[in-house]
Formats: C-alpha cells, structure tokens, sequence
C-alpha cells in the first residue's frame, strides 16, 4: 500500500507539471520516485502530462540500473516481482538512478533551456541561483553519456539543481511536492520575459499550402518564428536542443519567395532526406506537415517560445552536425518518435 501511494503522488505532481506548456513539450521530460530498491520511472514516449489516467511508468530494479550504470550499460533492468511491460524506460533512467533523491524531476524548461544555450550567461545564473545546490553542465548526448557526466559532477558536492547544457533542468528532492516546489522556485529566479511578434498571415500561407502535403500549426504562436526577424535569425541558423532535433529535425528550413512547397519537399527526398516536418515562410509564418505528429506540433510552439526569450545580443552556443547526427541515428529515439506518433 506504501509503494501504491508514494507512486500516486508521483502521478498527480507527473501530472500537474506535464500539463505545462513552459515545463515539459510533448513526450519530453520525465519523473521518477525511488521506493526501496524499485525506481519508478515515466516511460520512454509517455506524456507526463497522461500521467493520471494511463500507466506510464516502469519499475525498474534500482541496483541493477546503477550496477549498469557502473558498467557502461544503458540497459535498465526491471525490478523482481513486477509484471513485464511493454514500455521502455525513459532513456534518462540512468539520471534517475544515479541522482541520490527519493524524488527526481526533469523538465525541459522553456526558460531554463534560453539560459542554457547562451555561452554568456555564467554571472547570470551564479546571481539567479544564490543559495541553491546547484551545478551546471556542458550538453551531452541524452542517456548514458549525459549520467556518466552527472555523476563526474556530483563526485565534486552534492547539488539538488542542474541546469543541463542545451537541454534542460533536473532537479532532486525528497518528496514529489519538494520537487515540484523547487522546479517553480527555479522557474521564477530563471524567468524571462518573451518578445511580442506580428500576426502572421494567414491567406498567404493558406494560398501556399494549397494543394501541398501541409497545413498551419494548431497554436498561431509557432507563427512567432518568422514573424519577428530574431526568433527567425535564431530558428534558422541550426539546432538548440535535442528534441527539436528528435521531433523536427535540424534547424528548420526556410521557404523563400517563389518556391513551391511542393517541389521543396520533392527535392527533399530525391536528396535522400525526408519532406521537412515544419517549413517557415519568412515574415509570414510556419506550416507543418499534415501528418505531423503532437510531439512536433508541440516542438515547434517550445521553439517559439525560446527564441522569443533570447535577446539580439545573446551569445547562442546551439548543437554541432555531430549532436544532431547522434540523435537522428539514435535507435531510442526512433523508438521515442513512433511512441509519441501513436498516442
């Protein structure tokens, strides 16, 4: 009954912080909550935000995923006595694992991810953070690599906050309302306030679509990539996170004046590529693949709300061909897309 309440309360707090748009992005994000040896952990595609009324979480033996932590092994073992699912742990288990907390939460903050991606930003957080455990970390590749270089981190202090470089925030307390709290109390200390942008143009991009496999973004506030020239500076000159590049791919491409989107996505794949997921149109807005998936729409409303909150004079450190590549040919995230794809 103990472990029934404890993984609850991980359900309704899972929940509540999933349903915010600011915190966590689709399938993004993850929480998990140590009981005895069993770590319950959100499955890998799962939406936090689905956490009240579907089972997404997977109980995974605590001591076997730090024995394969230790081991340089990324596969999670389930705990004994639990029935075998058919879900995936969330590639950042081992985090989960690793972290000494009860509770554990990774969001992938709007605010906290315009901090982190900023190579300027060192004094920023050193006066925002004041009195916190905190540590913050260069980006590394999602899963095993970004635990081994959190463990590297915590051998040098103990720390409850870590702002995860191009990424996102983790932070570890010991119960789920703790954690829930401080997440909110680095939210506010992190907060920027965003740019306001032109409306797009509808006609114009409903004329554009005409006939193509496309359409227009559910959320008008996508449009905000092209209808303020930074947000499109920023947008178009490559990738800033992982999921972005999971969910939309690298960089977003443009559609210049004359071009048909028709043909631009032809030319897509005769290169060997597939049809651009989202393609802005500049001063006029976004459109999105017809058969875009939740996640993305959900990706490119996040990016919108990034760029929006990086200045003109921000130092942008954004992720090399070499990242993106990782997680484009990354047999997890594969699995992470059709999960999210299905729901």
């Amino acid at each position: 009954m103990q472990e029934l309440a404890v993984l609850n309360e991980l359900r309704r707090m899972s929940a509540r912080v999933g349903r915010n748009i600011l915190l966590v992005q689709g399938a993004g994000g993850n929480s998990s909550v140590k009981h005895g040896d069993v770590l319950w952990v959100k499955a890998s595609g799962t939406w936090l935000a689905d956490a009240e009324d579907k089972d997404i979480f997977v109980p995974v033996s605590l001591s076997g995923a730090r024995a394969a932590l230790a081991n340089g092994d990324e596969r999670m073992p389930l705990a004994p006595g639990h029935a075998e699912s058919s879900l995936r742990a969330s590639i950042e288990t081992s985090l989960h694992a690793l972290m000494p907390h009860p509770v554990v939460l990774h969001v992938h903050s709007v605010n906290t991810i315009a901090w982190s991606v900023r190579s300027d930003a060192g004094d920023e957080f050193a006066a925002r953070l004041r009195g916190l455990a905190w540590r913050r970390l260069e980006y590394h590749h999602p899963g095993l690599p970004l635990a081994q270089a959190v463990r590297q981190s915590l051998a040098q202090g103990p720390a409850d906050v870590l702002i995860l470089g191009n990424h996102g925030l983790v932070v570890g307390a010991a119960t789920c309302e703790a954690a829930e709290e401080l997440v909110a109390d680095v939210e506010h200390r992190l907060a920027l306030e965003p740019r306001g942008a032109a409306r797009a143009d509808d006609r114009s991009l409903h004329r554009i679509c005409a006939g193509a496999e496309y359409r227009l973004p559910q959320d008008p506030l996508s449009h905000t990539l092209t209808t303020d020239h930074h947000n499109f500076a920023i947008a178009t000159k490559g990738s800033l996170y992982p999921d972005h590049v999971v969910f939309l791919g690298p960089a977003l491409p443009v559609l210049l004046e004359g071009e048909d989107l028709t043909a631009k996505a032809a030319l897509a794949e005769a290169r060997g590529f597939p049809p651009p997921v989202a393609v802005l149109v500049p001063g006029k807005g976004a459109v999105i693949r017809n058969d875009a998936s939740a996640g993305a729409e959900a990706m490119l409303i996040c990016l919108a709300l990034v760029t929006s909150r990086l200045p003109s004079n921000a130092a942008i450190r954004y992720l090399s061909p070499q990242n993106e590549q990782a997680l484009l040919n990354w047999d997890a995230e594969h699995y992470r897309r059709q999960m999210t794809t299905s729901r």
